[in-house]
């Protein structure tokens, strides 16, 4: 005999009905819109409904573990109005049956006052039905279902979970059908009766506390509960609507589900003193919109606006069910293969922490910058980079540990890829550091550094860390630059060219800079003549008697290949040179032969190069411009070294 769906499930579920877990049909699937939502048809026998599925569940379609025809049973879901009409949300589901012939003659359910159903008259379906974009059944959807009434089957599957899918065949599927025994059923209760109130209205019910992967904009009600675990500064803001003030915090569920929560202006001063990192609320009433992917780095299509109506309630009750945090660490050796720009989440040991430096930045404030080397049991380490307050709180911490002896372990939560001078990691606004977190990674890691991991070899993908050190770099030859054509893509190459210096022009090989500090940060912008003894920059708008040099030194570079030119501005140009520009300059004013001799005794010596290569527009030209980004003399001993290297590997 045929399996048995469940009779009147889907009266029941209109009718509040969320315990029964009943056993339906799909009868259809349709895949809606850009964001990969799916809509079902499901089917009692007797009725059948629309169903939107939860985003969490869409692999299960992508790889074919539900299809048309499905006997699926459905073990959470809601029930809501969605443009007038009800509509199933199913959170989760266990396929019984992969394939089946429909069962029944399905009706697309109505309902009344009364919630009792009303099955259409056939002759009368075409007037009753909307367009299926309003989740209505449409009548191509009913022919859908008797195309799905097979004449033969090669076999069928049951389903018990995601990675168990046992196969019937054909001779034994009536026999495995008539013996199955899904989840028993309790009887349908009817809706409950508040005190005081009697029979619950449309949205007078307290919302349902859903998992947060199953939150979608089809939900008229819902609450969920979370752990807090990021919580970001209020921020201005300007655009065409005028000026206002934002402020964003992430959420934790227990079931592993990240999503964040934006504040806007009243709603930011109604709630950003409330929250607190680390503890958990419940939170109902926001509006959930496509989540801005440049800015929200959580792994959630969507994210929650609150408004005016919105609740949020502290739990004071510890739950002990929603972990602190959820990371995804990768190795650190898998950083080298990962897009620039892209967030994840790492753990290491401390291995150096350099001093607090402090930046210009673009847009002319300053900030601080702090080095900190990380290493994992992968074989390699890799920088990470330090911005703003983190430098002078988590990062001087990282430093008196070192100087105490101690290597401490620092997990990042959402650290930013770079590829400047190899791979690194770089912090966020919402980036997180946790020094020696008491979790099974920390541990895991801390027990390898101790019994010898920290004797071990590792290699840097990031640049030096000691002088000396080995480099993660892309060795080319003088010809490759064009013959590869680098530089002509949207982002620089870094590439590492060994290779002598055949010519250096002597006419201009430095400009004029500003010598005025901003900040702990000299200026360095080019500065003009202010009447006939002074300087004047544009930038500081000031006047000054004596200005500074800095190089800007163009250079022929060859090697076996053939030659090129490059531009090394200060610290190259030092590193070529040997002396500073201003020395040189007044070197050349003073005692012309000797800066010839300073000059010529830098031509023909081999360097290896760190070069930046990238397409630039002079005019209505486009050139590629290489940048001496740093010159080391060769280390014949280093460098014999990986030349033997490189003959072991091409051997192979």
């Amino acid at each position: 005999m045929p399996v048995q769906l469940t009779p009147n499930a889907i009266a029941a579920i209109s009718a509040g009905d969320l315990n029964s877990k009943p056993l339906v049909q799909v009868i259809d699937i349709k895949l809606l819109g850009t964001q990969e939502r799916y809509r079902f048809i499901v089917s009692d026998a007797v009725s059948c409904q629309h169903a939107m599925v939860a985003t969490q569940l869409n692999d299960r379609i992508k790889t074919s573990q539900v299809k048309k025809g499905s006997i699926i049973q459905l073990t959470d879901y809601i029930s809501n109005y969605f443009q007038n009409h009800k509509i199933i949300v199913v959170l989760n589901m266990e396929t019984i049956i992969l394939d089946s012939e429909i069962i029944g003659d399905p009706k697309p359910y109505v309902e009344s006052g009364s919630a009792a159903q009303k099955a259409l008259p056939n002759n009368n379906f075409e007037h009753s039905v909307r367009d299926s974009n309003n989740y209505m059944i449409s009548q191509e959807s009913v022919r859908n279902v008797q195309s799905l009434r097979p004449t033969s089957h090669s076999g069928t599957s049951l389903n018990r979970g995601p990675n168990l899918r046992p196969t019937f065949h054909s001779e034994n599927s009536v026999h495995n059908m008539a013996n199955f025994r899904p989840t028993v059923q309790p009887p349908y209760q009817p809706p409950p009766q508040y005190k005081n109130h009697g029979s619950i209205v449309k949205n007078e019910a307290p919302a349902r506390i859903i998992p947060i992967n199953a939150l979608n904009p089809y939900q008229g009600r819902w609450a969920i509960k979370a752990r807090v675990t990021a919580k970001g500064d209020p921020r201005r803001y300007n655009n065409a609507r005028g000026d206002g003030k934002v402020f964003s915090f992430d959420l934790l569920d227990s079931e592993g589900g990240e999503i964040r929560v934006t504040c806007f202006n009243a709603v930011l001063d109604r709630f950003y003193d409330t929250i607190e990192v680390g503890r958990v609320y419940l939170i109902s009433k926001g509006s959930l919109k496509p989540a801005q992917k440049n800015f929200n780095h959580l792994k959630n299509d969507w994210e929650i606006t609150l408004d005016a109506s919105s609740t949020v309630e502290l739990c004071p009750d510890e739950d002990g069910s929603i972990p602190e945090q959820k990371f995804s660490f990768r190795h650190i050796s898998e950083i080298e293969n990962v897009d620039s720009n892209s967030i994840v989440d790492i753990i290491g040991i401390v291995i150096s922490v350099n001093p607090s430096v402090p930046i210009m930045r673009k847009n002319g404030m300053e900030t601080q910058r702090r080095i900190v080397n990380l290493r994992d049991w992968s074989g390699k380490s890799v920088e990470l980079t330090l911005w703003g307050d983190v430098c002078n709180r988590e990062g001087q911490r990282l430093e008196d540990m070192l100087a105490s002896g101690l290597f401490p372990v620092l997990a990042v939560k959402a650290g930013k890829i770079n590829d400047f001078s190899g791979k690194s990691v770089g912090t966020i606004h919402s980036t997180q550091l946790f020094i020696n977190p008491d979790i099974p990674d920390s541990y895991s890691l801390r027990e390898w550094f101790d019994q010898g991991g920290k004797d071990t070899a590792s290699v840097s993908i990031s640049k030096d860390i000691v002088p000396g050190g080995i480099k993660n770099e892309i060795r080319k030859t003088v010809s490759q630059i064009k013959d590869e054509g680098l530089g002509r893509s949207d982002k620089p190459d870094w590439v590492t060219v060994k290779a002598t210096i055949s010519f250096i022009k002597t006419d201009s090989f430095c400009y004029t800079a500003c010598p005025l500090m901003i900040g702990d940060r000299q200026c360095n912008k080019k500065v003009s003549r202010s009447g006939n003894r002074g300087w004047q920059c544009d930038r500081c708008d000031q006047e000054f008697e004596e200005c500074d040099y800095r190089y800007l030194l163009q250079a022929q570079i060859q090697d076996n290949t053939g030659l090129t030119w490059a531009t090394a501005f200060q610290e190259s140009g030092e590193e070529i040179l040997g002396c500073s520009a201003k020395d040189l300059y007044l070197l050349k004013e003073q005692d012309d032969s000797r800066f010839g001799d300073i000059v010529r005794s830098s031509i023909f010596n081999q360097f290896l190069f760190r070069l930046k290569i990238k397409e630039e527009t002079y005019g209505d030209e486009q050139k590629v411009k290489i940048t001496v980004v740093k010159a080391d003399k060769v280390n014949y001993s280093s460098e014999s070294k990986y030349m033997l290297d490189m003959i072991l590997k091409f051997s192979r």
